[in-house]
């Protein structure tokens, strides 16, 4: 199995409070995934993150096609990170760490998702639509969340 590592990071004019508040909400996710995802949370909404938590969505990343996917919050700590584990889904492996510092009268949100693709060898050959489309959600979610707070 390879794992594939993608690090961002983004400074928002948040406070620490301000930024858990937003991103420890799983609703919010909707409102900074790309409209061709068809996102929608099925459980686990209406609660603040918090370790042990499921939440299952419904996608379509490819071809309209729905499917599910299940990932659990693994570790929480308020104001400081949390980190989603697929449990069910599209990936073979999917770990996504969250972490929040103040820096420079903000917030500098800094994420690494490490992921391995399905079907073996045959899921890395056509692999390079997936990690295009991975980059693709993040690079979305950075234009999304400087409109939301704008700088």
């Amino acid at each position: 199995m390879k794992l594939h590592r993608l690090e961002t990071e983004q400074w928002l004019p948040l406070s620490i409070q301000e930024a858990w508040d937003f991103f420890s909400i799983p609703e919010n996710l909707d409102r900074i995934t790309p409209p061709d995802m068809s996102f929608e949370i099925l459980t686990g909404a209406g609660e603040r993150t918090f370790a042990g938590q499921i939440i299952t969505y419904k996608i379509r990343p490819l071809l309209s096609i729905p499917m599910r996917w299940v990932t659990e919050i693994t570790q929480s700590e308020e104001g400081a990170y949390f980190i989603d584990e697929q449990r069910f889904g599209p990936y073979k492996f999917w770990h996504h760490v969250h972490r929040f510092t103040e820096k420079d009268g903000g917030v500098l949100m800094e994420d690494t998702l490490h992921y391995a693709l399905p079907f073996g060898i045959l899921g890395e050959i056509g692999g390079g639509f997936v990690h295009k489309k991975v980059r693709g959600i993040f690079e979305f979610r950075e234009a999304e969340l400087n409109r939301i707070f704008p700088h």
